[in-house]
């Protein structure tokens, strides 16, 4: 099953071979990037296991239906923007589509990643709309200078 190809590449943070794992017309969501199409979910995987010199990754309760499967993560890492050490748990689901990835939708809870990534800023107002959205902002402008280079 692709995804437990998936992250064994993500644990050894070879973005390629996480790249080979989706369709070319794949799309990704999450709370930070909340539509990525094929490239701009290359890229932000490429991003994120370059930028994460101490990211540890477990993964568990990998499970596959029909075409949809679902799986369990947790990242362990230094946020580049503040320093600060995050643990992220993360639900992921997946619709596949001839053996690959078509769609992925990582889940976790924002406020409380926000609190780890922002400290009394993340406590106070991490939990507003508007810091979403401030934060998904600055994701997206990295991603753009990421793939711009």
């Amino acid at each position: 099953m692709i995804i437990k190809d998936f992250y064994p590449a993500f644990q050894r943070k070879d973005s390629a071979a996480m790249q080979a794992c989706y369709a070319p017309d794949a799309r990704f969501a999450d709370p930070v990037f909340p539509g990525l199409n094929y490239e701009e979910t290359c890229a932000m995987w490429a991003m994120l296991v370059s930028a994460g010199k101490d990211l540890e990754l477990t993964f568990s309760d990998v499970h596959l239906q029909g075409n949809r499967a679902s799986a369990n993560w947790q990242a362990t890492y230094t946020f580049s923007a503040t320093g600060r050490k995050i643990t992220n748990n993360i639900q992921a689901n997946f619709e596949l589509r001839d053996g690959k990835i078509y769609r992925d939708k990582d889940e976790f809870n924002f406020y409380r990643w926000a609190q780890q990534a922002f400290g009394l800023t993340g406590y106070l107002i991490g939990w507003t709309p508007f810091f979403q959205k401030k934060v998904q902002g600055s994701a997206c402008r990295s991603l753009e200078k990421y793939m711009a280079r």
